[in-house]
């Protein structure tokens, strides 16, 4: 496994983390927790430390099953980082008795790394107005947190503004190949790292969907290097990034633990070479990328029942393969209530978008496209 020292803390951190949003899911909805006990134990074995949650995942259920898998490890071998929900309250008091429920979820003490979740701009002021930073201060004096920051999903120069006002240990953005330029993006990197603030790299595979292509695009990594799957590309791609601390996965699947513990087995960063290759194939990529879901489902849920983030995947994957049998199964298994057509057009989802999505609009255009699969 592949380290990172964080020298100030004297902490020696995996660089691939464990995301803890995407666990499988059995047939009724509930999570499969055998195999998640076994990938979660698997990556352990294999030296990953940092563990991954928040409040919210998995419709609350992620924080409790964490707690009870983590029970059986020594708690100073592993470092756990959870978040606080800034849409759960609305008073310093409410936010306090929710953080001292995620240390009874997750049985524990306290966390190592603690995040004010999702900031934008009206949670970051939410925040200032309600002294939630004074709070978590105070609870970093008390032990029971060892490191705080922030997760972020707005413009770089919110982000700015953020990084700049309070001496964060840390901060979480969103960062892979396709979005160097989107929310905080490499601009927000390289300031995290001129201020001496670790960098988390969440969505480093932008949630799977830089996992699988059409034939051409696979054709120009393969062509590379036949030997190393396609996600190892952005994960390779992140790790050149020396001040990037952890990139999260959230692997669902046992295969795909295995797969990116292979990367990180004998870690090697992209080459000048392979830099070449990867530009090609994100110029093929973007030419057909509908929309920057990237299926964290904030948006969620809809009013009318619309599974928003699975009609834009769809959506996307037919436009990225060209091809409308990856879809097929998918869309013929998406109850239709569930389709993009039953969007009432209210807006909720777009103020909760972090990637700001034109989501309504996107709604229709993704019905248009998926609708012929009904009459093929």
């Amino acid at each position: 496994m592949e380290y990172r020292t964080i020298k100030k803390w004297h902490n020696k951190i995996s660089l691939l983390g464990f995301g803890c949003m995407r666990f499988p899911l059995l047939e009724n909805g509930q999570i499969d927790e055998k195999q998640t006990e076994q990938m979660l134990d698997l990556a352990i074995k294999e030296g990953i430390n940092y563990i991954d949650t928040a409040y919210p995942y998995l419709d609350g259920k992620s924080e409790p099953l964490v707690g009870r898998l983590l029970k059986k490890y020594e708690r100073s071998s592993y470092f756990l980082a959870t978040k606080l929900p800034i849409y759960a309250f609305e008073t310093k008091e409410e936010a306090y008795k929710i953080f001292h429920k995620q240390l009874e979820r997750l049985q524990t003490n306290y966390v190592d790394f603690y995040l004010l979740h999702a900031m934008d701009k009206s949670r970051w002021e939410k925040c200032k107005k309600l002294g939630i930073l004074d709070m978590c201060e105070e609870l970093k004096k008390e032990g029971k947190i060892k490191h705080f920051g922030f997760s972020f999903h707005d413009s770089f120069q919110v982000f700015e503004e953020m990084i700049n006002y309070h001496p964060w240990d840390f901060c979480q953005i969103q960062l892979n190949y396709m979005d160097v330029e989107e929310q905080a993006g490499i601009k927000g990197y390289e300031l995290a790292k001129s201020l001496g603030i670790p960098v988390v790299v969440m969505e480093p595979l932008k949630g799977g969907s830089l996992t699988k292509f059409s034939n051409d695009v696979e054709e120009i990594f393969k062509k590379e290097n036949p030997n190393k799957s396609i996600a190892s590309w952005g994960l390779r791609f992140i790790g050149e990034l020396d001040n990037v601390m952890v990139m999260l996965s959230g692997m669902s699947t046992y295969e795909q633990v295995v797969d990116n513990l292979s990367t990180f087995k004998d870690f090697k960063p992209l080459n000048e070479k392979e830099k070449v290759v990867l530009n090609q194939a994100i110029k093929q990529i973007k030419s057909r990328v509908k929309n920057g879901c990237t299926g964290c489902r904030y948006c969620m849920p809809c009013p009318n029942g619309v599974d928003i983030p699975q009609n834009f995947y769809l959506w996307n994957r037919q436009a990225m393969y060209d091809n409308y049998k990856v879809c097929t199964f998918g869309w013929k298994n998406l109850s239709l209530e569930k389709r993009a057509n039953n969007c009432i057009g209210c807006g909720k989802c777009e103020k909760l978008c972090p990637q700001h999505l034109s989501i309504r609009q996107d709604l229709k255009n993704a019905y248009e496209t998926l609708k012929v699969i009904d009459e093929m």
